[in-house]
């Protein structure tokens, strides 16, 4: 049995996440870097799910593992803009 974790964002990842999945974790931390928005206490959620790493930030962007393709894969939450402009 594996326990998942907490770390926070920028912070060394725990030990034993496939390398794609810590490139897939550094592409995500270098597009929040360029954001004007305060990250400062935003933490990482690593479960175990069927062996494979499931990786959830507080803004609700996910990280799974492949491991038939060796490949991560990042899914972020919808923006909803509201533009009170476009009302017709």
């Amino acid at each position: 049995m594996q326990l998942g974790t907490r770390w926070s964002l920028g912070a060394t990842p725990p030990e034993g996440l496939p390398e794609v999945v810590l490139i897939a974790l550094q592409a995500v931390e270098g597009d929040l870097a360029a954001l004007p928005d305060d990250t400062s206490g935003w933490r990482w959620t690593l479960t175990w799910l069927e062996g494979n790493p499931v990786i959830e930030l507080d803004d609700g962007t996910v990280i799974r593992f492949d491991p038939k393709e060796d490949s991560a894969t990042i899914t972020q939450p919808a923006v909803v803009v509201d533009d009170e402009d476009d009302w017709i």
